[in-house]
């Protein structure tokens, strides 16, 4: 009897999950919903509802706050869709700050009207308008960061920094440069500021721009503050050229003649080397500061800069880095004015394509370098200095086993800058530097095969330099690239460029530099370029010997993918407590590492701590320590010299 129940229990449950199953098939299963209403695409026509009105009160320094009002016309009822900017030009990634917008309320005829955010396009703002409405006031906050972890810091006690990018709407369905506008903004009493905008009038603390057009505004952030000085760099050139510096104190304001005649002579050596300029009026924005955040960003007639407080008062401490506004400036020709196909849009939140930034940021990390040699704000030797540096980093970098240097060029998109685990192995943005020695690669080869007739300033004046005066965007292809090298020399461009940018390489493309007369090695001893370096950062960059570079306060910053330190187990984050037993400093560790390279010598040993964990690290190295630098190739042309001689 006990079997039979057991085999009718055992049919039923067959029978149970069988109508189970029957029913799962025959139960309606879930269904996409539709999809969201796409927001209408730009139109190349104009905006005739009227002129945009943004007004900023950026006075509140104590707390960082910008209220900002924007007017803006409308010409029908129904529904009417504003856009907050989300692609961030010279950012080349949607890195907008949208989570510091705050108190959004929209007004008409003085009664509030509900607005809603679209929920797949974030950055878009949904409004009923009522009939009979022709302009809607919208009046929100952006909140600048109170401290660096919440993000870069804009506004100090005495700067700030204000990038109309940030504060600015627009209506959807048209071309920026299609939409007009008119800005204003009220700053605190006294400042004085900088921008590439034109003054349309000053009432006390408010100052209102002329009108212009969103793509314009947008491209034109201003500097301002309590300490303020202006120098013109080209007095009697066709189109206006200017200095204009903020700083944390006065006495930071003052400059020797010769370090501004400098600057001066960087305007010079661009037009030689690009024949052209392409602005009306351009304004170098300089902060000197170590209470702004840090940045560097190219506009068509501006550049937003920060450099070191003492910029010009510890001149010869403060080299590494200065081709920074030397890289910015050359933007204006490349990146602004002649810009990728696949990068230019048509509004701020149509996704842009980064394919080329290999030749926006690379080529100008090329010419920036090159330029600061040729103007002064880096001496020759400094600018070699600052090569050997760089080809080091990518003789050394594992990351080109796996992935190209065309990859990188979405990691503005990919990683946006943050902090990587493993840089020498995931790699980040390779496309500037790695594209430095690209273009160092093609320059000198076609000094070789010219005899010194042709090179690549020749690109640089054919490719950038047409339409002198002109600030609007003329785009390229890869192909027009190549056709413009064949224009200065008939070669298989197209073939170099794919190989070095396209494919993975095992080694760094550092034909440049011996076909440029000199070579890379490595020393014992740093350059006085990695000594400054070094000093800077305060760290022990020991990336080419123990495979680790070491902050002064014993943290792990970075470890070489299959170096020493890697092979160890150590990884960034990690903190060294001792060396060879005695307490951690970097000096210690430079020391160790010279022993550990005698016939008789110990390895370098650490104390490690882990979070609440210690643990000793022996490492199994013994090659001592390993700087880069050039080295001449005797009996060869001094073609990287000459690249990096003034023009006459």
């Amino acid at each position: 009897m006990g079997c039979f129940v057991k085999a009718l229990f055992f049919s039923v449950s067959i029978l149970s999950l069988a109508a189970t199953a029957v029913m799962a098939q025959t139960s309606p299963l879930p269904e996409s919903a539709p999809p969201t209403p796409p927001i209408e695409a730009p139109r190349d026509v104009p905006y005739t509802a009227g002129t945009l009105k943004v007004a900023v009160d950026a006075t509140d320094l104590d707390r960082k706050i910008w209220n900002v009002t924007t007017t803006m016309p409308v010409s029908k009822a129904g529904d009417f869709v504003f856009l907050y900017p989300q692609w961030v030009p010279g950012g080349h990634s949607p890195r907008n700050d949208l989570d510091k917008l705050a108190g959004l309320v929209v007004t008409a005829n003085g009664k509030r009207i509900p607005w809603t955010r679209d929920v797949v396009s974030v950055h878009a703002f949904h409004v009923d308008v009522p009939a009979g409405v022709t302009e809607l006031q919208i009046s929100y906050q952006f909140l600048t960061a109170v401290e660096g972890k919440v993000g870069r810091i804009e506004v100090t006690p005495e700067m700030l920094n204000l990038q109309w990018l940030q504060v600015t709407m627009y209506p959807a369905g048209y071309y920026t440069r299609q939409i007009p506008i008119e800005a204003s903004v009220k700053l605190p009493e006294g400042w004085k500021f900088a921008t590439a905008l034109e003054t349309a009038k000053t009432e006390g603390q408010v100052t209102t721009f002329k009108p212009t057009n969103v793509e314009i505004l947008v491209d034109s952030p201003m500097m301002a503050g309590k300490y303020f000085k202006s120098v013109e760099l080209d007095p009697t050139g066709s189109a206006p050229v200017r200095l204009n510096l903020i700083a944390d104190s006065p006495e930071n304001l003052e400059a020797k003649p010769e370090y501004i005649q400098i600057h001066k002579d960087l305007v010079q050596q661009a037009y030689k080397l690009y024949g052209s300029h392409h602005y009306d009026h351009y304004d170098f924005l300089v902060a000197m500061s170590d209470k702004l955040g840090g940045i560097g960003l190219e506009h068509h007639r501006s550049s937003e800069n920060r450099v070191a407080p003492k910029y010009f008062n510890e001149w010869d401490k403060n080299f590494v880095g200065r081709d920074l506004l030397s890289h910015e400036y050359t933007h204006s020709w490349n990146g602004k004015f002649r810009r990728a196909a696949d990068l230019w849009t048509p509004n701020l939140n149509v996704p842009m394509r980064d394919s080329m930034m290999w030749v926006y940021e690379g080529q100008t990390q090329y010419w920036g370098n090159v330029l600061a040699a040729r103007s002064g704000l880096l001496t020759k030797q400094q600018a070699m200095d600052s090569l050997a540096a760089t080809a080091a980093v990518y003789d050394n970098r594992r990351g080109r086993d796996w992935r190209p240097v065309q990859d990188t060029t979405n990691d503005p998109i990919i990683a946006n800058r943050k902090p990587l685990s493993w840089l020498s192995w995931q790699r980040s943005e390779d496309y500037y530097s790695e594209g430095l020695l690209v273009w160092l690669d093609a320059d000198t080869l076609i000094r070789e095969k010219t005899g010194g007739k042709k090179s690549l300033d020749d690109f640089a004046k054919a490719f950038f330099g047409v339409d002198n005066g002109s600030y609007s965007e003329k785009t390229y292809t890869f192909d027009d690239v190549v056709g413009a090298l064949n224009g200065v020399y008939a070669y298989d461009w197209a073939t170099f460029l794919k190989t070095r940018i396209q494919e993975v390489q095992e080694k760094a493309p550092l034909d440049g530099f011996e076909r440029g007369g000199y070579k890379v090695v490595y020393t014992d001893t740093p350059t006085e370029f990695m000594k400054s370096a070094e000093t800077k950062a305060k760290n022990t960059p020991l990336s080419y010997s123990l495979g680790l570079t070491v902050g002064s306060d014993g943290v792990l910053t970075d470890v070489q993918w299959g170096g020493p330190a890697f092979k160890a187990g150590l990884t960034q984050g990690l903190t060294v407590v001792a060396v060879n037993g005695e307490q951690f400093d970097g000096d210690k560790l430079k020391a160790a590492v010279k022993t550990a390279a005698k016939p008789d010598g110990q390895l370098v040993e650490l104390l490690i701590k882990d979070g609440g964990r210690y643990k000793m690290v022996k490492i199994d190295y013994r090659g001592g320590l390993r700087y880069p630098r050039l080295e001449r190739i005797a009996g060869t042309p001094d073609r990287l010299g000459d690249i990096l001689t003034p023009r006459k």
